[in-house]
């Protein structure tokens, strides 16, 4: 329940697409994007723009602009490489934050600038890192399995000496 006094905040008017979670799957050695789809259901133009917790971890594009009434907007969250560490849960979060758009609109600074408490509406999702598990990976090669399985095809190759190829350091089952 809201204190005395305090003014109660508008419930968000873009349909988010993750809802709550944005999703990384690793590995973490390179970027990493997901993407978050922002849809206005509304009849009313709304402006939008992407804060995180982690500025130095992500980059975001777009990272602010304006909504026409049911449209869509998909923004991407790239994920800078880092050293992943499975035991450490990420505290990381984004919030978007939105406010409709005055009419005749020019500058998107001072839109925010000017807002009034009351009048901004947001939306906060947490990040989950996920490390591919063995059937992904295997997906990844894929183009390279049909080739080697035509090659052991051709040349004959025991199966035994292709999933070494592909799982050097896994026991052949």
């Amino acid at each position: 329940m809201a204190a005395a006094g305090a003014l109660a905040k508008h419930e968000q008017i873009l349909v988010l697409d993750p809802p709550t979670d944005l999703k990384f799957k690793g590995p973490f050695t390179d970027v990493v994007t997901t993407n978050l789809k922002l849809r206005n259901p509304s009849d009313r133009k709304v402006c939008f723009k992407v804060k995180t917790t982690a500025p130095r971890r992500y980059c975001v594009r777009p990272n602010s602009g304006i909504i026409d009434p049911g449209s869509s907007v998909i923004v991407s969250v790239m994920l800078q490489p880092f050293d992943y560490d499975p035991n450490e849960k990420s505290k990381h979060k984004f919030m978007v934050q939105t406010i409709y758009a005055p009419p005749n609109i020019s500058d998107m600074e001072a839109v925010w600038k000017e807002a009034k408490p009351d009048e901004l509406m947001d939306s906060k999702l947490r990040c989950v890192f996920e490390m591919p598990n063995e059937n992904d990976k295997l997906c990844k090669f894929s183009p390279y399995l049909t080739l080697l399985i035509s090659w052991q095809n051709f040349f004959l190759i025991p199966r035994e000496a292709l999933l070494r190829v592909l799982h050097p350091y896994n026991p052949v089952p």
